[in-house]
C-alpha cells in the first residue's frame, strides 16, 4: 500500500442502513493523491448529470490525505464535498482537527 492511506474507503448509505468496505488498489491512490482528488473522482465517476443536489442520490464524501494522522503542523486535514445545492456544481471545503485522523483510521 503507498505510504500514508490505509487502503480502505468505507460507504455508509443512510437509506439502506449500509455500511461497506471497499480495497482500492494502489494506483488509485497515486493517481488521486489527498482528499481533494478522492473527492474529485468520485463525484465526477459517480453522479449523473441532473442529480438534485439536495436528494438521496447526492454524495456527501468526507476524504483525508496521506500526511493525516502524522504528528506533523497542518496535516490534520479532511476534504468535504458534494454537489452544491447552491450552484450545482462541484462543490468541496476542507477542515481540520484531530478527528481527521480518527476517521482515516477508522
Amino acid at each position: 500500500m503507498v505510504n500514508g492511506y490505509t487502503g480502505n474507503i468505507h460507504r455508509v448509505d443512510l437509506t439502506n442502513e449500509q455500511i461497506t468496505i471497499e480495497n482500492l488498489e494502489e494506483i488509485f491512490y497515486r493517481r488521486y493523491v489527498g482528499g481533494e482528488g478522492f473527492v474529485a473522482y468520485y463525484l465526477l465517476k459517480e453522479l449523473k448529470a441532473g442529480i438534485d443536489p439536495l436528494s438521496a442520490k447526492n454524495k456527501l464524501i468526507f476524504a483525508t490525505g496521506s500526511l493525516t494522522g502524522f504528528a506533523i503542523p497542518g496535516t490534520g486535514r479532511n476534504s468535504v464535498g458534494a454537489k452544491s445545492p447552491l450552484t450545482g456544481g462541484f462543490g468541496e471545503a476542507e477542515v481540520g482537527g484531530h478527528w481527521v485522523a480518527e476517521l482515516k483510521h477508522a
